[in-house]
């Protein structure tokens, strides 16, 4: 019993964070499924918003035009990622390594010092909700309309032609490029979007926790990555809609899976080795189920 209550008393803080982090899923999904371009840069451009959004409340800025700022510098580090590839042929994986090694210096520099304290500043919850911005179902609230929007905006585009020529491009470059799309072009986009989408999460989770940190982007990308899994598990991949609301749904369910692990008693410094182990999980149990538990691997290794 004392183990549901807990459970039952972190819901709605689990909630508040996995729909800030459901950013974060969104912009790992974007390149990976539409785009084919596996992308490591939203765990550069999850903290790189976080920096500038604190950096710019402290300094005064208003808390909505620093998120907007934040939004257009993880846009500005997803167009890098996407410049290299396309220009320089390096691999997307290692692309986004460099960039998101390069944003950790970027980010000491933005910010000046490893942290930055916010509780004393005016966010984006305290001008929307006042006394109660620290309520975790205002936070619900305000995210939740936040997130909602974000993924009627990804539908309508999605579903539009230039949202089409996108995903035509993921689907088959050279027929896109056939058909007279811009490759180039589509996919700088398409991945500066998903690393604008990780920043605002960041610049979000800031004035949430109340500090920014050069290091609060550690360990995000495979959360991400394991959020996206058990949403398109849950919901499935077959039409676009299920596509875009799979990371919010998985981000959802994957924080409750957390939040139920640390009230069984698991220590936080195992989570990412439980983290990792499911995601591997998830990832081989189709092929296992294809091959029926390694019965056609035996028997190819015999023949």
């Amino acid at each position: 019993m004392d183990v549901f209550n807990s459970f039952y008393g972190l819901i709605p803080v689990t909630i508040a964070q996995s729909l800030i982090v459901s950013f974060v899923v969104l912009g790992v999904m974007l390149p990976f499924r539409i785009l084919s371009f596996p992308d490591l840069t939203s765990e550069g451009a999850f903290p790189l918003g976080g920096c500038v959004c604190g950096t710019l409340i402290t300094a005064g800025v208003n808390p909505f035009l620093a998120c907007f700022i934040a939004l257009l510098c993880g846009f500005a580090a997803g167009c890098t990622t996407a410049f290299i590839h396309l220009r320089f042929k390096i691999n997307t994986l290692l692309a986004g390594i460099l960039v998101m090694t390069m944003l950790y210096s970027i980010n000491l520099r933005i910010m000046g010092r490893t942290n930055i304290p916010l509780f004393t500043y005016d966010t984006v919850f305290t001008i929307l909700a006042g006394p109660s911005a620290n309520f975790p179902w205002t936070k619900i609230l305000i995210v939740g309309l936040l997130v909602a929007l974000v993924l009627g905006a990804m539908l309508y585009f999605f579903m539009s032609e230039k949202g089409t020529a996108m995903r035509a491009v993921g689907a088959s470059p050279d027929m896109a490029e056939a058909q007279g799309i811009d490759v180039g072009t589509a996919t700088i986009i398409g991945v500066g979007v998903a690393s604008a989408l990780s920043a605002t999460g960041g610049s979000i989770m800031v004035q949430t926790q109340g500090f920014a940190d050069v290091n609060m982007g550690f360990g995000i990308l495979i959360n991400g990555l394991a959020a996206l899994i058990i949403g398109e598990a849950i919901t499935g991949r077959q039409t676009i809609l299920r596509q875009v609301l799979a990371p919010v749904i998985g981000s959802l369910v994957y924080y409750q899976l957390i939040s139920f692990c640390l009230t069984l008693g698991l220590a936080p410094a195992d989570l990412k080795f439980a983290t990792g182990a499911f995601v591997l999980l998830m990832l081989a149990l189709p092929n296992l189920r294809r091959t029926g538990g390694g019965v056609q691997i035996r028997e190819k290794i015999r023949e």
